[in-house]
């Protein structure tokens, strides 16, 4: 089976250095890749959200499985972009679909799935630029540390833990500012929690 995996970091290199071991697998190909995963297969110059880039490349390349290490493909809905297309439908694609990935796009949606369903979480309040005040009043009702977190996806920078009330303040308006993009257009503050 040949087997494309996208994404371009360390995570994938392991994937890639792990598949190879596989005698089930014919060849891999990693999309963007990097050094590392040009070792152990063809990296192909593949943008992970352009869908059709890369339902070009899985046909081209006689592809059996998808597996998805990024996040933002899953946000943007790569999976079901595979269920509804008549090609590419009975290719697995390993990754939630966009409905399952929001737990993990929006720091603000895992947060409400995780209090509606009754599931142990930290103190927390979203706000957005209207409500901005709001945050800093809510940041108040904390001792230090606090956090603050981008709604979305920010290449792993998006959560900040701060001592200083102060800058928590300027963090809290940074982000609402761009700091993130529109992964800051929201964002989450909770409470400190310390321990495993």
């Amino acid at each position: 089976m040949n087997i494309l995996i996208l994404g371009s970091g360390g995570r994938e290199h392991a994937l890639a250095w792990k598949l190879r071991q596989s005698k089930k697998v014919t060849k891999i190909y990693i999309g963007p890749g990097n050094a590392g995963t040009s070792l152990t297969g063809t990296n192909l110059p593949l943008d992970p959200e352009n869908f059709q880039d890369i339902r070009k490349a899985v046909i081209d390349n006689n592809i059996g499985m998808v597996i998805v290490g990024p996040e933002a493909p899953l946000v943007a809905g790569i999976t079901d972009f595979f269920r509804n297309d008549d090609l590419l439908k009975n290719i697995p694609v390993i990754g939630p679909d966009r409905s399952a990935a929001r737990l993990e796009g929006s720091k603000d949606f895992a947060k409400d799935f995780l209090t509606r369903h009754k599931i142990p979480t930290a103190a927390y309040r979203s706000f957005d630029s209207a409500t901005v005040n709001e945050a800093f009043d809510f940041l108040s009702s904390f001792k230090p540390p606090y956090v603050i977190k981008a709604d979305g996806l920010a290449a792993g920078k998006g959560v900040v833990i701060l001592n200083d009330i102060e800058d928590a303040e300027r963090e809290v308006r940074a982000m609402l500012d761009g700091k993130f993009g529109s992964a800051g257009n929201k964002v989450v503050i909770e409470q400190y929690l310390n321990g495993i």
